[in-house]
């Protein structure tokens, strides 16, 4: 059982049944009366937005959740197909339910699948991926200090932004989390 300040972004928890991924969290300290924890949640299986707020001692469940390594292979119009590697057994998840993670996906990349009750509910990227340069402009010559940042569009079609001394054809860490330049693959 979580308490509610151990409830943090991406923690996964089950409300009413269902199961429910922090997306958001606050916390206020209220002198004597503890602290209040206020989350925005959102459900793993119709994808709808719920703002919660939990108390002091309130218990909150973990969600019963499976986590399998797939591969992905291909999207259509409104769903991304991945494949278990061992197994051969293929899954697909909505547009809506990858969503942002679209942007660092490239085909034949692994990543893990949760499974609630038998059925793909969720995707989880590493925390940072290795991503070619395709497009980025050339450094003026002599603005080379490192507080000057540009746009990079990364092999997958994402923009990052990038210091002035990343090149078209150089590999750079992301963070899936953010889109944040990590640093340069050496």
């Amino acid at each position: 059982m979580y308490g509610p300040t151990d409830l943090k972004k991406n923690v996964l928890i089950t409300l009413d049944g269902q199961p429910y991924k922090v997306v958001e969290y606050s916390q206020k300290v209220m002198g004597r009366g503890g602290s209040i924890v206020n989350v925005k949640v959102k459900n793993l299986v119709t994808g709808a937005l719920l703002p919660k707020t939990f108390k002091g001692q309130e218990k909150i469940e973990p969600a019963e959740v499976e986590t399998k390594k797939v591969q992905y292979l291909y999207k259509d119009d409104s769903k991304f197909y991945f494949m278990d590697p061992a197994s051969f057994e293929q899954y697909e998840l909505l547009a809506d339910v990858v969503g942002d993670s679209e942007n660092y996906m490239k085909e034949g990349d692994e990543m893990d699948i949760q499974f609630y009750n038998g059925s793909a509910i969720n995707l989880v990227l590493p925390k940072n991926l290795w991503l070619k340069v395709t497009y980025t402009e050339t450094a003026v010559k002599g603005d080379t200090s490192s507080a000057v940042t540009k746009d990079a569009t990364v092999e997958t079609g994402a923009k990052v932004r990038v210091p002035a001394f990343i090149k078209t054809g150089d590999e750079i860490s992301v963070d899936t989390e953010t889109g944040a330049y990590r640093e340069r693959r050496k």
